[in-house]
Order: C-alpha cells, then sequence, then structure tokens
C-alpha cells in the first residue's frame, strides 16, 4: 500500500480482541461486554483485570489482584523527593511523565525484555502491570500535596482504587458517591481500541523498551488537547461562557470562527459518545443526590450540549468523554489541570493490555512514507554557491 492518509485514518495498525467500537450505533465494548454495563455492574478493578485477561474474573482471581493492586500502591521516598525537586508551576501531565519513567531507575527488573523475541513470562508481564497502574494514582495525588508545599498523604490498603486515590488526594474521607462516580469515570476511560497514545504503546512496546518507558510514552501523547487534554479545555470553555444565556452567542461565535468547541465530536463516533451519556447520568444522579445543589458549570454545559445538538447534529458532531468528566472531577476537589493526569490513571489499565498482547506476537514497528523531497542532486561547493 503506497496510499498517504492523513493520521494513518482507517488503516489498521494491529490486530487487536481487546475493545470494539461501533461508531455508527455508538457502542463501546470491552471484551464484548458493553460499556453501560460494566459501568453499571463492575468497578474499575474489575473492568481492569478483564482487560488483561480477556475474560470476567472469578471472586478469588479479582480479590488476589486487588490485594496485589493495594500492595503496591507504596512508592519509595526517592520518588517522593525526586519529585520535589520539579517545578511546582510546571504541568502534572509533564509531572507524571517524568516520575513514571524514573520509576525503571528505582525498580530495576527488565531483564526479560532484552533478547531478539519479545518477553515470554507472563508473571513478569503481570507484576509490571500491578505496580505500574497501583503507582499510577498514588503519583497522581501526591503531586497534588507536594505542588502546595506539603508532604503526601500515604495510601491505604483497606479502600477500593477510587476511594484511596480520593482519600490521598483531599486528605480526607471521600464521599461515597463521589467515589464510586470516580470509579465509573476511570472504567469508562480504561480502554478505547487503537487511539493515539495506546497507538504509541504499540509501537514503544515492539522495541522491547520498559514497560515505564512505553506508559511515559503514553503519557506524553495523552498529554496533547486534541487527545487527553480537551477536559481540562472544556472547563476553560465553560468558564469563559460564565453563564447558560452566553451558550448561543459562544458556539455561533466559536463555529464562524471554524474553531473547536471543546466536547464535542469524536472522529469514531457519528452519534453521541456511549460515555458522555453515561456521565451525563451520573451528573444527574449528584443533583438529585444533591437536592439541586450543584455547580452551576452543568446548566452551562447543558445549554452548550443543546446549541451544538442544533447546529452540530446533522453532521454528526455530539458531545464526547471529555464534555461531562472535568466537570464531575471538579465536583470532587479535582482541579482542571490534574485532569488528564487522572484520564492516564485509568487508561494505564488499556494500555498494558496492549503491550500485553504486542509481545505476544511482536514485531516492530517500521511504516514507510511517501517521499515528497527532492530528486537525487550533486553537492556543490561552498564557495560555488
Amino acid at each position: 500500500m503506497s496510499e498517504y492518509l492523513p493520521g494513518l485514518a482507517g488503516v489498521p495498525a494491529t490486530k487487536s480482541n481487546i475493545s470494539d467500537i461501533d461508531g455508527e450505533r455508538g457502542i463501546l465494548a470491552y471484551r464484548g461486554y458493553p460499556i453501560e454495563q460494566l459501568a453499571q455492574q463492575s468497578t474499575f478493578e474489575e473492568t481492569t483485570l478483564l482487560l488483561l485477561d480477556g475474560q470476567l474474573p472469578t471472586a478469588e482471581r479479582l480479590a488476589e489482584f486487588d490485594a496485589n493492586l493495594r500492595q503496591n500502591r507504596r512508592v519509595q521516598y526517592h520518588i517522593r523527593d525526586l519529585m520535589k525537586t520539579f517545578p511546582f508551576t510546571g504541568h502534572p501531565m509533564e509531572m507524571l511523565q517524568t516520575a513514571v519513567a524514573s520509576l525503571g531507575m528505582f525498580y530495576p527488573g527488565n531483564e526479560c525484555l532484552t533478547g531478539g523475541d519479545a518477553c515470554r513470562d507472563l508473571q513478569y508481564i503481570y507484576n509490571m502491570t500491578v505496580k505500574i497502574i497501583a503507582r499510577m494514582g498514588t503519583i497522581v495525588a501526591m503531586w497534588e500535596h507536594i505542588r502546595n508545599g506539603y508532604d503526601p498523604v500515604e495510601p491505604r490498603t483497606d479502600r477500593s482504587y477510587a476511594e484511596n486515590f480520593l482519600y490521598m488526594f483531599n486528605a480526607e474521607e471521600p464521599d461515597p458517591l463521589l467515589a464510586r462516580i470516580l470509579d465509573v469515570c476511570l472504567i469508562l476511560h480504561a480502554e478505547h481500541t487503537i487511539n493515539a497514545s495506546t497507538f504509541s504503546v504499540l509501537v514503544n512496546g515492539s522495541t522491547l523498551a520498559s514497560p515505564n518507558s512505553v506508559i511515559a510514552a503514553a503519557i506524553g501523547a495523552l498529554s496533547g488537547p486534541l487527545h487527553g487534554g480537551a477536559n481540562q479545555k472544556v472547563i476553560e470553555m465553560l468558564n469563559e461562557i460564565e453563564s447558560p444565556e452566553h451558550a448561543e452567542e459562544y458556539v455561533d461565535k466559536r463555529l464562524a470562527e471554524k474553531q473547536v468547541i471543546w466536547g464535542m465530536g469524536h472522529r469514531e463516533y457519528q452519534t453521541k459518545d456511549p460515555r458522555a451519556t453515561i456521565l451525563e447520568k451520573l451528573v444527574d444522579e449528584l443533583i438529585e443526590a444533591r437536592g439541586g445543589d450543584i455547580n452551576p458549570m452543568f446548566e452551562i454545559a447543558r445549554a452548550v450540549e443543546k446549541v451544538c445538538e442544533d447546529r452540530l447534529a446533522k453532521k454528526g458532531v455530539y458531545a464526547n468523554v471529555d464534555f461531562y468528566s472535568g466537570i464531575l472531577y471538579q465536583e470532587m476537589g479535582i482541579p482542571s489541570d490534574q485532569f488528564t493526569t487522572i484520564f492516564a490513571m485509568a487508561r494505564s489499565a488499556g494500555w498494558l493490555a496492549h503491550w500485553r498482547e504486542q509481545l505476544t506476537d511482536n514485531r516492530i514497528f517500521r511504516p514507510t512514507q511517501v517521499y515528497t523531497g527532492e530528486p537525487l542532486r550533486k553537492y556543490i561547493s561552498i564557495q560555488q554557491r
């Protein structure tokens, strides 16, 4: 194939049985299970194990996995000391990429990935997967305290992944409803076929780079505003709009200037992102639980979505997962520049499932190009130019 397709749009890059999208019908499934069922009935821990193993776990298998995650939440104090040297004004995604990349220096054990063939040691792959997922949440929560001049809160082993994260992040017992909402958010963000960051996992993993380096590369890809960084942009947009009454004017002006409406549209979906539908229902659940006492930003978001549906639905542009997730995170006390780090926490499950899948039948990526430069020509000495 010699045809150039910008962004590799529609070009199969791998074979995978981890997740699937039906963009016309608005269906997302992990290992064949619709995302709606997982969001309602599963947990982040169970969903992660489903992505990794390919099937719903037994109670014994899930308990073992959950215990392993809890036991690996702590990080060495060297990591904390390193993080204290980072500029406190730096973006949390840059912090996370640096910290995750450094884990390999403090926790050696990549000798499995040194041969010409990919590693076949499934126990090694499992152990590294558990350690990275467990520590991602710890690092994100630690940074919130460190960058504000405080020592981080120690992780607990008597709480779920979502509960422990909120406890560490806010230094207080989490609201059970908000912990459940965060758990659902983590499930929704855990996997989404071969997107930009997951493709970076495949490319880096194919070189037999260490798993910490692989995930650090994925974090870099996720940080961009056209990928994971969009949820932060949504909050900035809603703050700029200020009130529901200004939504129509704002949207029309942006569209007239051919500018992005953040949180609207997705390359894979011609209907509303099923994850956005789930998040919107969580917004309703939170509003009901609080007797209508809710952040006015919810009303601005709904006004924007209504205008966008009127203007853009005929083009297949609807709200995506980024549109409501950031608003929910704000209700949990999470600042907007930390939204994408939470996305990375969740997506580490899918990334590592794809890393494992890549290693089972590995071949280094080496795509070709369409050359558009000069033909062969003769070098001219500098005196003759």
